[in-house]
């Protein structure tokens, strides 16, 4: 687990962002089980980047198979 989020924050840095904190939450369940899939490891990463280099670690995340579900949230 800990190899993927480093990957994935490298991913995140390779397309421009800072990486300023990393939070791992750990392996919850779902509530549902969507795609027979019962629960998942949830990391939060706090970026810092101009707004065009969300695009493109959106683009990257979407096509990797290890992630299911990601969301960002602009902090002004």
């Amino acid at each position: 687990m800990d190899d993927l989020v480093t990957a994935i924050s490298k991913e995140i840095e390779a397309a421009g962002a800072k990486v300023d904190k990393i939070d791992n939450m750990g392996r919850r369940d779902f509530a549902n089980t969507p795609r027979k899939i019962t629960g998942a490891h949830y990391v939060t990463y706090s970026i810092t980047g101009e707004p065009d280099c969300i695009v493109k670690i959106q683009e990257k995340l979407s096509l990797n198979d290890s992630v299911y579900l990601n969301q960002f949230n602009r902090v002004a």
